[in-house]
């Protein structure tokens, strides 16, 4: 029987990026095959009455600290966005349009956003800058936008981040294991002991 993880995700979170980083290396340890749910983080924070950490300075402060510490630990490159928070309703609607018509393209798709954002530290709330960075990695903007504007993949995205809220997802990134809920990327552990 195959075992499945489940990644209820933002490209906005830079917490997300660190946990996608590391999800080939437990996936190929457990043998567990990944299922990629994108979200609407904002959607979730509304209807949950909960906020970036960011929000709080000095948690903030501890956050940003913690992430690099992650990121060496996990061997992996992280810069902390400069235009952080990006309002991530346009980019999440591409992801959700690239997985149902380009599936195939998916994790190229959402690997050159997540490296535009948390390597490189580009603007992706700029849509000019968006254009290039698709453009750069082989996509054409106009099909994305096209994608991102199409109803179906709007509600799409819509219905995928009621059902996480349903489930009791607060934030991202969310991961289950069956009926198990586990959030955040500092808790991979506790993932990986679920799916083994």
């Amino acid at each position: 029987m195959s075992k499945t993880l489940e990644f209820f995700f933002d490209l906005g979170s830079p917490a997300t990026y660190l946990a996608y980083t590391q999800l080939p290396a437990l996936c190929a340890e457990t043998g567990a095959q990944v299922v990629y749910q994108p979200m609407l983080l904002g959607g979730v924070f509304k209807a949950t009455g909960n906020a970036s950490p960011i929000t709080v300075p000095a948690k903030g402060r501890y956050m940003l600290d913690d992430l690099a510490r992650y990121a060496k630990r996990y061997n992996v490159p992280l810069r902390f966005n400069p235009h952080f928070p990006i309002n991530t309703l346009l980019l999440m609607r591409a992801v959700t349009g690239i997985q149902i018509h380009q599936p195939e393209r998916f994790l190229d798709f959402i690997d050159c956003l997540f490296r535009a954002l948390w390597v490189e530290g580009r603007h992706l709330g700029d849509p000019e800058v968006v254009a290039n960075v698709l453009t750069e990695q082989g996509f054409d903007p106009e099909q994305v936008l096209a994608l991102s504007n199409d109803a179906a993949v709007k509600d799409a995205l819509k219905d995928k981040t009621e059902q996480a809220i349903k489930r009791g997802v607060f934030g991202a990134p969310s991961f289950f294991v069956g009926n198990q809920l586990f959030f955040g990327q500092d808790r991979l552990d506790f993932v990986r002991e679920a799916l083994s």
